[in-house]
């Protein structure tokens, strides 16, 4: 087998993209420049639809059309919310997501992805029209929950990563869910070098869920004051609150998330939180720069996350990384050297 067939995995053939590099869909700033660039870079960009109108979203998607004739997705938080019928937040809430998920069947996206919650009732339509359905989870038993539904591909994502998410290490995750289904599995949480490639397909998954390191990316749609604090602190420059949107998030620890530590009692549940605190001021800090002011998602790979670079060089240093390290740990050892590609 060749090095270079040790990093086409069967998901990377199946979609149609040339490395098993993934891009979040991360909300606000995962818009269709970054999705472009990750595409057209080899990978599988994503838009984030979490923080968009639904003609927003439309306009993104024609967007990224137009930069990439590459495969892209789009990321929707199928998050359940109790139902209200006397909250207009929740109703609104829950009105917008169908509209997304409405305007990504119609655009004919290839790809969906749940980025929060089960997206099952999407699934029958989904696989009538030969859509790929992605969705995240933090444990074996949602693994297993997603795959009985239908979910195609598991995005197992671990504790250290930005935005929402669980309670259980990637290192430990990964195998675990890897074992307990039948489904291709992409490992997300702490990951931004191409160590992380190699050591998540040692773990036995199809590739890696990427988004920190492309928040710190030129084209991700966020202010420099944003970018530039990813590139500042360290792994432990980050906390996990529900102040953002009501469920458990990690962000950048700043004054926005010190001020409601004690006052967690006051946390509204989700979306409420989010609509009424969490996403006008994480629009703030994400595209005012006011960095202080609101949640800035980011995981704790942020300690190797040095610069602020485009998503096409991010990719393509990725890939680099990773055959670098494979042969370092395996060829130099001298282990039997697999040949290259022509």
């Amino acid at each position: 087998m060749t090095l270079e067939r040790i990093f086409q995995t069967p998901i990377v053939a199946r979609l149609g993209i040339k490395y098993p590099i993934f891009q979040a869909g991360m909300g606000f700033v995962a818009h269709a420049e970054l999705a472009a660039a990750v595409s057209n870079a080899g990978g599988l960009g994503c838009i984030g639809s979490g923080s968009m109108s639904a003609r927003e979203l439309r306009e993104q998607i024609h967007r990224c059309r137009d930069l990439t004739d590459r495969p892209f997705a789009v990321d929707i938080l199928f998050a359940e919310v109790k139902a209200d019928p006397k909250n207009a937040t929740v109703v609104r809430y829950a009105s917008n997501v169908q509209k997304l998920i409405d305007i990504t069947f119609e655009e004919k996206i290839g790809v969906i992805v749940s980025g929060l919650g089960n997206p099952a009732g999407i699934i029958p339509a989904a696989h009538r029209d030969g859509v790929v359905v992605m969705s995240l989870c933090g444990n074996v038993k949602q693994a297993r929950r997603l795959e009985a539904s239908g979910v195609d591909v598991i995005i197992a994502q671990g504790h250290e990563a930005g935005g929402h998410t669980g309670r259980i290490g990637t290192m430990t995750l990964v195998p675990q869910i890897v074992d307990a289904v039948r489904v291709p599995v992409l490992a997300a949480g702490g990951l931004a070098d191409g160590r992380g490639l190699v050591a998540a397909i040692a773990l036995g998954a199809e590739g890696i869920w990427m988004g920190s390191r492309f928040v710190a990316s030129v084209e991700a749609f966020a202010h420099a004051n944003y970018k530039n604090k990813i590139v500042e602190i360290d792994e432990e420059g980050t906390t996990i609150t529900r102040c953002h949107s009501g469920k458990p998030c990690r962000l950048i620890r700043n004054k926005f998330t010190d001020s409601w530590i004690g006052r967690e009692a006051e946390i509204k549940p989700f979306p409420i939180q989010s609509v009424e605190y969490g996403f006008p001021l994480a629009e703030k800090a994400r595209y005012d720069g006011e960095i202080e002011e609101g949640g800035m998602a980011c995981g704790q790979s942020a300690g190797l996350i040095d610069s602020i670079k485009p998503a096409g060089q991010i990719v393509r240093e990725v890939m680099a990384q990773a055959r670098e390290a494979f042969e370092s740990c395996f060829v130099a050892r001298g282990d039997a050297a697999p040949s290259r590609a022509a």
